[in-house]
């Protein structure tokens, strides 16, 4: 069996490392008004706007790498050709994404597109192997849908997670480093190669990207990072036949996995849109139990070092660990859906339920009552007609235009460049559903402030998220 030098993939493990890094150093520097991360003080705290254009020098590195993959193993790029065009296409959505939002479901729709073209490639799931023994199962036209949905799934959970400073990025080089371990154990040096790649760009971006972040890896770097893992992972794989590997990967990727679990729980049981962005993820859980960021980060890196060394034990045990694996994944879920809050208490898991469904109702009335307000911004004749139907609206749902005893602000950013204030009542559990209320609001807003720009009868904050104040004529310039 070949056996490439390690000394070879530790320097270009280094360079890789230092690119990403210089890379990453010009983004910091870089003093655009395009690429902005802006903070709203309702998920997004850092104090002043960041650049999230990360996954550019990541990017950047891991075509550096694959130019130098080509001059180690001849015909690389020939052999390779799928997994590099796609990779290219998922960045190119995602950093439009991150210069100007493209909206959930056109991204969905460049994810599906180049997903499709890495299977008409001929990059696919064709069969799945016994772990534990011979033997195989054959998809046949099952095929597509089951590797269209790892090529989407692992991206998506990737860009999910990406909530808190390093904290996708750190699991990336987790990740890269299981790819790494599986590609060595196969017997497959390009697979060590490109992961050792992949691994020092995002090691030199975490430089930048540790708490506090200086930069943000962007949905550019988040997509690129999930589609390399799920890319290789099958690309890389014998005849197709590939479970042994996605479980390595999936066992890998527990808490993020654990965490899209329960956000699409948590978002159904609220009638909220599944890609609504919100502040109940793990890390923002462990914050409120009183951990720093660091902290919070080191907990969840131990916790997913521990299950890469659980994936990897799949491989050295031929699948004879994978009951094992399974366990501590349940395990984690009961114990983190405990500890963390998101079940009160086992006892009283029922009416928990209950309650949960009769927000959901809340919710759904709050989005129906948004969508007919959002209609009304466009029948009304003037902004005193509009002005009236929002108090109308906003005091049904339970909320207030002014500063009220017992309510806190909300600021709601619109596509105008205004930040409009409006209050929830004050309650640190449920600070995030009446948020989630509020932003049904959102869409009418827009469309009203497109017509008659800041309306007096509101407040109105700057994007800056200065202490909100009434807009007056005399300030409507200076609240854009």
């Amino acid at each position: 069996m070949y056996r490439y030098p390690s000394l070879v993939n530790v320097g270009i493990l280094l360079g890789a490392l230092l690119l990403s890094a210089f890379c990453t150093w010009l983004l910091v520097r870089y003093r655009g008004s395009w690429g902005l991360d802006t903070p709203d003080q309702n998920r997004k705290f850092h104090e002043k706007p960041i650049p999230r254009l990360g996954g550019l020098g990541i990017f950047v590195t891991l075509v550096a790498g694959f130019l130098v993959m080509e001059c180690r193993f001849p015909s690389f790029l020939e052999r390779w050709a799928p997994v590099i065009i796609s990779n290219c296409i998922i960045f190119a959505i995602g950093f439009a994404d991150d210069i100007r939002p493209l909206g959930a479901r056109l991204k969905l729709l460049g994810q599906l597109g180049t997903g499709t073209i890495l299977y008409a490639l001929g990059v696919s799931i064709d069969e799945l192997s016994n772990p534990f023994g011979e033997g195989h199962f054959v998809l046949g036209w099952w095929s597509f849908p089951v590797t269209l949905v790892w090529f989407i799934s692992v991206p998506n959970i990737v860009n999910l997670i990406d909530g808190m400073d390093g904290l996708a990025t750190g699991f990336g080089l987790f990740l890269c480093i299981t790819l790494a371990f599986v590609g060595h154990y196969s017997g497959k040096p390009e697979v060590v190669t490109v992961s050792m790649i992949m691994g020092g760009a995002l090691a030199g971006f975490l430089i930048f990207n540790f708490p506090p972040a200086r930069i943000f890896l962007g949905d550019g770097g988040a997509y690129l990072l999930g589609f390399f893992i799920a890319s290789v992972t099958v690309f890389t794989s014998s005849k197709g036949s590939v479970i042994a590997a996605l479980l390595v990967v999936i066992v890998a990727l527990g808490v993020p996995i654990l965490d899209t679990l329960f956000a699409i729980i948590r978002r159904a049981l609220m009638g909220v849109p599944l890609f609504r962005a919100d502040a109940e993820h793990i890390h923002h859980r462990l914050i409120l139990l009183g951990f720093s960021k660091a902290r919070a980060l080191i907990a969840i890196y131990s916790v997913c070092l521990v299950l890469s060394i659980v994936g990897m034990s799949i491989f050295w045990s031929k699948g004879l660990s994978l009951p094992i694996a399974g366990a501590a994944l349940a395990i984690l879920a009961l114990a983190a859906a405990r500890y963390l809050g998101y079940v009160r208490s086992w006892r009283d898991v029922r009416a928990q339920f209950n309650e949960a469904l009769s927000r959901r109702r809340d919710m759904l009335y709050a989005q129906a009552y948004g969508r007919v307000l959002e209609w009304e911004a466009e029948r009304c004749k003037d902004p005193e007609e509009f002005l009236s139907l929002l108090a109308l609206c906003i005091e049904r749902l339970g909320l207030k235009r002014h500063a009220e005893a017992d309510f806190e602000s909300v600021n709601l950013s619109l596509v105008t460049g205004l930040v409009c204030v409006i209050h929830v009542p004050k309650s640190a559990q449920a600070r995030v559903r009446w948020t989630a209320v509020a932003e049904n609001l959102i869409p009418s807003l827009n469309r009203a402030t497109e017509r008659w720009g800041a309306i007096q009868g509101l407040v109105f904050a700057s994007p800056a998220s200065a202490p909100p104040q009434s807009a007056s004529p005399t300030q409507q310039e200076s609240c854009r």
